[in-house]
């Protein structure tokens, strides 16, 4: 297993190391002692698991307001997404900055969000599955997001659609209007 930086501090590319015969393959998607050999020190608290039918679902941009916010270990399990974090740490030298990366059950890489970072995703592909683990349990008073079109952020998503959105993703303020409560170098 390897951790690869990103130009976004701390998030990290996670690439398991797959194990394969003629019966298939095996890997190991999290191992508290090999993080912390990364230098990754986390206490994940839930799992969780959506299900996207259609291709362009988007999903984002979410976050928790500290004292609730979560680190996130995103991986796809069957079909494709590009995933995004999105810097929102007040003072940081890369406030607003995007990174996106193609998670996909074939290449099984995973994406580690840490908090001060807003998350979305959207469906590349049909019947899509995605699992990622949490360092804190969900808190519905603290659920924050930000529009995913935020002209201010400029994610490149990776499809020319109109893409399929919730209610709440909808009506997402952009990142200048929305509450937020990250310092960079702070708590």
């Amino acid at each position: 297993m390897k951790a690869i930086k990103t130009k976004l501090d701390n998030v990290l590319i996670i690439e398991p190391t797959i194990f394969g015969d003629h019966r298939g393959w095996f890997m190991e998607t999290y191992s508290d002692a090999k993080f912390k050999e990364l230098g990754i020190d986390l206490m994940f608290v839930q799992d969780n698991q959506s299900f996207s039918a259609v291709k362009g679902t988007l999903r984002g941009l979410h976050y928790q307001l500290d004292p609730k916010a979560q680190t996130k270990l995103i991986r796809c399990t069957k079909g494709a997404i590009f995933d995004v974090a999105v810097d929102i740490r007040k003072n940081s030298p890369t406030y607003g900055q995007w990174f996106g990366i193609e998670l996909s059950a074939e290449n099984k890489k995973q994406l580690l969000v840490p908090k001060g970072f807003a998350h979305g995703f959207m469906t590349l592909t049909e019947d899509v599955e995605v699992q990622y683990k949490v360092d804190e349990l969900y808190a519905p008073d603290y659920d924050r997001g930000i529009a995913w079109n935020d002209p201010a952020i400029g994610i490149e998503w990776s499809m020319d659609i109109k893409p399929v959105l919730s209610e709440k993703d909808e009506k997402a303020p952009i990142l200048a209007n929305a509450e937020n409560n990250f310092i960079f170098g702070g708590k």
